[in-house]
């Protein structure tokens, strides 16, 4: 029996759109519905609803599930890393880093909880689709940042500090703020947390982090010497 024209694979002629438009929006829809229900709990026709294109639209694009759910974490581990290496770098001065990534990843939380859900999700499941990320791409990233915080203090501009753990707990800080969102609210009182609140929090951390900083006076004392 032919499908019917709404299980078809969609194009649009007329514009020619591009294959990363309706992967994005595919992508989106499914961090969306995989963060609420987990991988064992999604259909892909729960995508294809939350994308508001046909089923048969996200099999030509993702051959399975699985496929589906990899390409998902892929997306949101590449725009998670993507704020690191903007902002930690050499050619920025540590509190322009520290305040630009601090920021960025409140600002992922807040308009994007549920990619940091799904993630955490994956970590408390084992991280079998994600193991090679954290064995290859992510421990390099890490070493990078690393190599640039050790910069900053032989440059006598923060003191010392293990960059590598110093990177977990900023991870660990900004991203409860998606992951501990209910607790959160429930303790100030509210639904959902608001963006005065996301703004205190992203002040809060930036106090906590910028404690490293090195003490300007203590600069001009060393150039003195």
């Amino acid at each position: 029996m032919p499908s019917s024209t709404a299980d078809r694979p969609t194009r649009n002629k007329r514009t020619g759109m591009p294959r990363q438009n309706n992967t994005r929006q595919i992508l989106d829809a499914a961090e969306k519905v995989f963060a609420a229900h987990g991988l064992s709990g999604t259909r892909m026709s729960d995508i294809a609803e939350a994308s508001n294109l046909p089923k048969a639209n996200i099999h030509y694009y993702f051959r399975t599930k699985e496929d589906l759910y990899r390409a998902t974490l892929q997306q949101l581990l590449e725009d998670w890393l993507g704020d690191a290496t903007r902002w930690l770098s050499a050619d920025r001065s540590p509190r322009e880093g520290l305040e630009g990534f601090i920021r960025s990843k409140m600002e992922f939380s807040r308009l994007r909880p549920e990619a940091s859900r799904l993630f955490a999700h994956e970590l408390l499941s084992g991280g079998h689709y994600v193991h090679g990320f954290l064995t290859g791409t992510l421990r390099r990233h890490v070493e990078h940042r690393r190599e640039v915080f050790e910069q900053w203090h032989a440059a006598g501009l923060i003191g010392s500090v293990d960059p590598t753990h110093f990177l977990f707990c900023l991870w660990a800080m900004t991203q409860a703020y998606a992951d501990m969102q209910v607790q959160m609210a429930a303790v100030l009182g509210k639904s959902r947390l608001g963006a005065k609140d996301f703004e205190t929090g992203s002040q809060t951390i930036m106090q906590l982090a910028t404690s490293i900083l090195s003490d300007p006076a203590d600069l001009s004392v060393k150039k003195t010497r």
